[in-house]
């Protein structure tokens, strides 16, 4: 064959037609996008590509620095591609952006991810050497227990990859099957989101309509309705879950863990990464839901501070037993109490300096800190570093299998 008729690259990339290239990806980065390089040296970002893949891709945007691109074909895919179990991923459902990773494979990836990122940190001397470890994992199909979904129609939908537009389903692989049910079987005229909760140990359901229940709204048997308009009346409405034998009350609106198996992998990280909580410890819960850490640690008197109204109630409720004070307040905003343990759970956005600030006020000797974003978790480790902790080790644990999201428990001890 003619060599110059023959546009597969024999290293690095090569240049196919106008806007065509084929190129080697080198890692994943923050958002599980593929990073590779042109043959000019520019960066170019490859959804849907795997490290080590050698894959054709059409250029989707050009900036000076860096494009973005798709991919047309996978010329030599990685060890650990694998074709999506969904039949909705293959008709453009963007939920599961990572079903095409052998399930064992993607806490390594993630692990990866974050080790990345926390590398460039390093090198500018905002966090210290910090080891990264691969935790336990939910189990990667029907683990979903709380799901918000779009409509189209009447129907459940969920947001096409990489788009505004939606798709309506009849099934979700990851959805646990009380959930699965209301997806295949629900019904839900003029509205705009659906919110589908349920206690897999309880067998209790409930979905939350917004903005308002309307007439010709199906659903199964045994499943509680409640329109958002209701709930802004005042209206309450909840169901039970259970972890490890304990018993939760959760709201409407109170955020609890994606799953009961993804809760119980999460709260035995956390509990390796706070060691054991004496009776005499001063424990404080940030960012504290419904209770789970104050009552799975089995933590006495904790202070737990929420912002959130419905789950500083069900804290209330859930913590009776444990003697605890619950402060409904922004963390942010919050008065420091003396602490000798905090476990801080924000959310995406992350700690930030003013969580910061309320976490180093309490004095504690030991911050154990649950982050969701790569991006955030390196710069508030960063910011702790300055407020006087050293990051002693990370475990990256993956409860939401199947796609790019990082949950990450890191230990900090002041010094």
């Amino acid at each position: 064959m003619d060599r110059a008729a023959d546009d597969t690259p024999t290293s690095g990339a090569a240049a196919d037609r106008p806007g065509r290239l084929v190129v080697e990806v080198e890692r994943l980065v923050v958002g599980g996008v593929g990073l590779a390089h042109e043959p000019s040296g520019r960066v170019t970002m490859v959804d849907g590509a795997l490290p080590g893949e050698r894959v054709r891709v059409q250029l989707t945007s050009e900036r000076q620095r860096m494009s973005t691109s798709s991919i047309l074909e996978v010329v030599e895919p990685a060890p650990t591609r694998v074709e999506p179990r969904c039949p909705e991923v293959a008709r453009g459902c963007g939920g599961c952006d990572l079903q095409h990773v052998e399930p064992s494979a993607q806490p390594v990836l993630k692990a990866a991810i974050l080790r990345d990122a926390l590398d460039r940190s390093i090198r500018r001397g905002d966090v210290e050497e910090v080891a990264v470890a691969v935790g336990p994992s939910s189990a990667p199909w029907r683990y979903r227990s709380t799901i918000r979904c779009a409509l189209d129609g009447d129907r459940v939908a969920f947001h096409e990859r990489r788009s505004e537009g939606v798709l309506a389903v009849t099934d979700c692989l990851v959805a646990h099957d009380l959930l699965a049910e209301v997806i295949r079987d629900g019904r839900f005229p003029d509205a705009a989101e659906v919110t589908i909760r349920a206690g897999v140990r309880t067998g209790e359901r409930l979905v939350v309509v917004t903005p308002a229940v309307a007439a010709g709204t199906v659903v199964p048997d045994g499943v509680r309705l409640v329109g958002s308009d209701e709930l802004g009346r005042g209206r309450r409405a909840w169901y039970h879950e259970e972890v490890d034998g304990h018993r939760f009350r959760i709201s409407a609106l109170s955020f609890f863990q994606s799953g009961v198996g993804g809760a119980e992998v999460l709260v035995d990280a956390v509990r390796r990464a706070a060691g054991p909580v004496a009776p005499a410890d001063r424990f404080v819960d940030l960012y504290g839901g419904v209770g789970l850490f104050s009552e799975m640690l089995g933590a006495v008197e904790p202070v737990l501070v929420e912002r959130s109204a419905s789950s500083a109630a069900d804290a209330r409720v859930n913590l009776a037993d444990a003697g605890a004070r619950v402060v409904r307040s922004a963390v942010e905003r919050w008065r420091p109490s003396r602490a000798d343990v905090v476990v801080a759970d924000p959310a995406r956005a992350g700690l930030g300096r003013d969580g910061v600030r309320a976490v180093a006020g309490t004095g504690a000797r030991r911050v154990v800190l649950v982050s969701c974003d790569v991006a955030s978790l390196v710069r508030d480790l960063g910011l702790l570093t300055a407020a006087g902790y050293k990051a002693n080790g990370i475990e990256v644990v993956d409860l939401f299998p199947n796609t790019h999201h990082v949950e990450a428990v890191t230990v900090l001890d002041r010094r």
